[in-house]
């Protein structure tokens, strides 16, 4: 059962607050849709967009580059302004301005007029998927609603991420590459009509602004991919490259520097100061590595290996998104009620290295049934199973006041880990191909091999970190949690 004390307001008869529940949950993973839809449908589009407004391959790069800068290095800003200035609110702002931005992409007449909008989009993404993902956690109780709304959370990235590739292709070719952002407009114009039936909730206002803290972590995150984009495009000994990393180490530090002496600290390190909470944290910046190389690589291996179009390879990945929809929604929760945070991650991760060896055997005269297939499917039954866990993880008892925080640290482990797992998994798989006589298949299997290996990394870090025994005495596990929780409750400061 939802709680509403937050909004001060007297407990709605039941009916009426399951309702107002399914439209928080319905709105919210609608803007995750649309945001996951266009983190990945303009890919299909570019060849389109190069030829209209005559952009050089250096500058066509930054129409992805750009949105993923902006849109992962400002994820913890949003999330805590989210928590400050009231969830809401941000969401508005956020689906606002990404509506805008939409709208300056599909007009653009000039390539940098595109970039720019791009980077507002990302920037406008960034205060959107904190601010709903802790409206989604605020407005579910810990246990099994909040456990039931966070899968069918993980389903809809799942299915936008898929959908994007085959909704890309078909407006692309029918109705020309400027669809792909003015489809956006009027959905965002509907969802900002039904954004005042979403609960107000509490602002945790009082508090300042960690300015110095927001710029530091911003501006490092932002290196870090600059130069993980910069290092898979132009190798990692270029010297811009090698600036952006050093710059991205140095800010990094002084931010926890920072963070120790704020006295209102935009990342508290106590959130950060349950091992349970650090394995789920690290464990999905693996994972985010791994499904941003397994999509790229088996999209690249159906394309270039086996012939298939963009759109048929889109249809390709349908049953992957269908296995992540399918176990999320009526495996994980049930799973979680059965047995702990702990097993049902491993579980996870298990699959998840078993359907990345199982790609790494691929050959060039393999077919997709054989050689594809299992391997997709394997994979979505383990991110399934271990994106909604992870997330609970990260998000259960953590105080009301930091759901945006804790939204936001979640999407950016991921998305951080995207960034650097395809620039290492690239780079790698160049460096094989160019071994093999120029041979494709080879530095795809090398990618998928190292991916297995990221997810027994992750599988070792949960293993060691996670417990299975019950919380202390006097400390309180999660509510709706099974006895034997996987984990521990947070420290007091914490909470």
């Amino acid at each position: 059962m939802a709680d509403h004390s937050m909004n001060g307001a007297a407990p709605l008869p039941a009916a009426r607050e399951s309702r107002r529940a399914m439209l928080v949950i319905s709105l919210i993973c609608a803007a995750q849709f649309v945001l996951q839809l266009d983190f990945s449908i303009v890919n299909v589009a570019l060849p389109s967009i190069q030829r209209e407004l005559g952009m050089p391959a250096a500058e066509l790069q930054w129409i992805v580059t750009g949105y993923a800068l902006a849109f992962g290095s400002l994820l913890l800003a949003g999330g805590r302004l989210a928590d400050l200035l009231g969830r809401r609110q941000v969401l508005a702002l956020g689906l606002a301005l990404f509506g805008i931005a939409s709208l300056a992409c599909g007009l653009a007449q000039w390539p940098i007029m595109l970039i720019i909008a791009r980077i507002v989009q990302g920037a406008a993404g960034a205060m959107v998927s904190p601010a709903a993902l802790s409206l989604l956690t605020t407005t579910n109780a810990e246990g099994a609603a909040r456990n039931r709304a966070l899968a069918i959370w993980q389903a809809t990235t799942a299915a936008g991420a898929t959908a994007a590739v085959v909704v890309g292709g078909l407006l692309t070719q029918y109705f020309g590459w400027r669809a792909v952002f003015l489809i956006n407009p009027p959905i965002i114009a509907l969802m900002l009509a039904l954004v005042p039936r979403l609960p107000a909730g509490k602002r945790s206002g009082g508090g300042s602004v960690d300015v110095r803290g927001a710029l530091l972590v911003t501006t490092g995150i932002a290196a870090l991919i600059f130069g993980l984009s910069s290092g898979q495009q132009h190798g990692f000994t270029a010297p811009v490259t090698i600036i952006a990393l050093v710059l991205a180490v140095l800010l990094s530090t002084g931010f926890v520097f920072a963070e120790k002496r704020a006295a209102a600290p935009m990342l508290p390190l106590s959130i950060l100061a349950e091992p349970a909470r650090r394995a789920a944290i690290a464990a999905m910046l693996l994972i985010g590595a791994i499904l941003a190389g397994y999509v790229y690589f088996a999209s690249l291996y159906m394309q270039k290996v086996l012939g298939f179009s963009p759109v048929a390879t889109g249809l390709a990945l349908g049953p992957s998104t269908a296995t992540v929809v399918l176990v999320s929604t009526l495996g994980t929760r049930r799973l979680l009620a059965r047995f702990s945070i702990k097993a049902v991650l491993l579980a996870g991760l298990a699959c998840i290295g078993a359907g990345q060896l199982w790609l790494a055997q691929i050959t060039a005269g393999a077919s997709y049934p054989a050689a594809v297939l299992p391997g997709l499917v394997l994979t979505a039954a383990g991110v399934g199973l271990a994106l909604p866990t992870a997330s609970i993880a990260i998000t259960s008892g953590v105080r009301a006041s930091d759901q945006g925080l804790a939204g936001a640290l979640f999407t950016t482990s991921q998305q951080t880990g995207a960034a650097v797992g395809l620039a290492i998994l690239a780079t790698a798989a160049a460096a094989a191909t160019d071994g093999h006589g120029g041979s494709l298949v080879d530095g795809y299997r090398l990618s998928f091999l190292i991916a297995t290996g990221l997810a027994v990394l992750a599988a070792i870090i949960v293993a060691l970190q996670l417990s299975t025994k019950n919380p202390p005495r006097g400390s309180r596990a999660p509510a709706g949690w099974p006895r034997r929780t996987a984990f521990r409750a947070a420290r007091p400061a914490a909470r």
